[in-house]
């Protein structure tokens, strides 16, 4: 049996390039018991206003929004983390506790104004489970802590590999004892 170094697979690349889509695309390919929340684009005729968060088990929240008023914004969005702590972080602690599988979309600069939910990253990387998450391409002291693991295996999405990254990700799951 060969030594598996990492356990935590995160995925970045540009935006709209399919990131949430290719973990969508993954999870059930790999016929496990997965926790955790998704970010999904807030969408008025055509036009983003903002993110929500969604967890595996239907629970929703709103991340950002244009009309959001916040000391935390992101361009033109209004962070609500009041609102994003209160589903991600009980569905990341819960999929820690209860699942094979903790799925944590996304990393992000919106994200991370949250330090219950940073402390909760850390908490679900280091814990036994493997995580399946989205992480933002630039850098800052946190993110590039998290991108020098030994533990995390990153693959950057393209337009052009964003079709075959799917059964590339749950082969290497496959490897991992769940």
């Amino acid at each position: 049996m060969k030594t598996i170094m990492f356990k935590n697979v995160l995925i970045t690349g540009s935006p709209g390039v399919g990131k949430t889509t290719v973990i969508k695309t993954v999870i059930p390919l790999l016929n496990v018991k997965a926790g955790g929340f998704f970010t999904e684009e807030i969408r008025v005729k055509g036009n983003r206003e903002g993110f929500a968060v969604e967890t595996l088990d239907g629970q929703k929240g709103v991340l950002s929004h244009i009309n959001f008023k916040s000391p935390y914004n992101v361009g033109k969005y209004g962070v609500d983390v009041q609102s994003f702590e209160q589903i991600a972080i009980p569905a990341i602690e819960s999929a820690i506790k209860d699942k094979e599988l903790i799925v944590i979309d996304e990393i992000g600069k919106m994200e991370l104004f949250s330090e219950g939910f940073k402390e909760a990253v850390i908490k679900a990387l280091d814990s036994k489970k493997p995580v399946l998450g989205v992480i933002k391409r630039g850098s800052d002291g946190f993110i590039n802590a998290i991108k020098a693991r030994n533990d995390v295996k990153i693959f950057t999405i393209t337009y052009e590999n964003r079709n075959t990254i799917p059964a590339e990700i749950a082969h290497l799951f496959e490897t991992l004892p769940f």
